[in-house]
């Protein structure tokens, strides 16, 4: 059986120009407000089905992930996500992948941007209504509370973001995130091992 090379275009980032837009607040306050829902919503519709975009650009050769950034908050505390959101019951995960960029990313001024969902990058699963997550299913977990999808979405050429006002919109380069839990989370810390298996072409 022959390998198939997966290939991914990355456009440098000075292609894209970023905008900003009235805030977007996530639907809970605090953590336990979060699981709360969650759990209450869990009895309803099951296992909540939630999804993450990639989205890579490159600077003089070298490949960044664009991440959301909250903060710092009072503490002092600086917060990385990808566009990221729930998938609503029976939505079809591109369709809701494709929503959710558009929700987060995009223009206001009726101009849809060319997002194109591509591969499923990794899967992570969250067997209780905790904060940890899991790239595969633990053992002990018969019912996963949350399935998490990453898919890579390839970027036109040139782009307008629109940011909402309480994020930064940042570049960080992949050798920033390998290994480092500390500062951006297990699931973004992963990405440069699960993005390997692509060859990455410079436009």
């Amino acid at each position: 059986m022959m390998s198939r090379e997966i290939m991914a275009n990355l456009f440098p980032l000075s292609n894209y120009t970023f905008g900003t837009k009235d805030p977007m607040y996530e639907k809970d306050r605090t953590v336990e407000a979060r699981f709360q829902r969650m759990r209450t919503d869990f009895e309803t519709y099951g296992m909540r089905r939630s999804v993450e975009g990639v989205l890579l650009v490159h600077e003089h050769s070298l490949p960044h992930v664009l991440l959301l950034q909250l903060g710092p908050s009072p503490s002092g505390a600086t917060f990385f996500k990808l566009p990221s959101g729930e998938l609503e019951p029976g939505e079809d995960e591109c369709e809701g992948m494709l929503r959710i960029v558009n929700t987060t990313l995009g223009r206001e001024d009726g101009h849809h941007t060319e997002w194109t969902v591509g591969d499923i990058v990794a899967n992570w699963w969250r067997p209780n209504f905790e904060s940890p997550q899991y790239p595969y299913i633990p053992s002990h977990c018969t019912r996963p509370k949350e399935h998490k999808k990453l898919f890579l979405l390839q970027l036109p050429e040139k782009a307008l973001f629109s940011v909402p006002r309480n994020y930064k919109l940042v570049a960080a380069p992949l050798f920033e995130l390998y290994d480092n839990s500390a500062g951006y989370g297990p699931v973004i810390a992963s990405l440069p091992q699960v993005l390997s298996r692509f060859h990455f072409v410079y436009v």
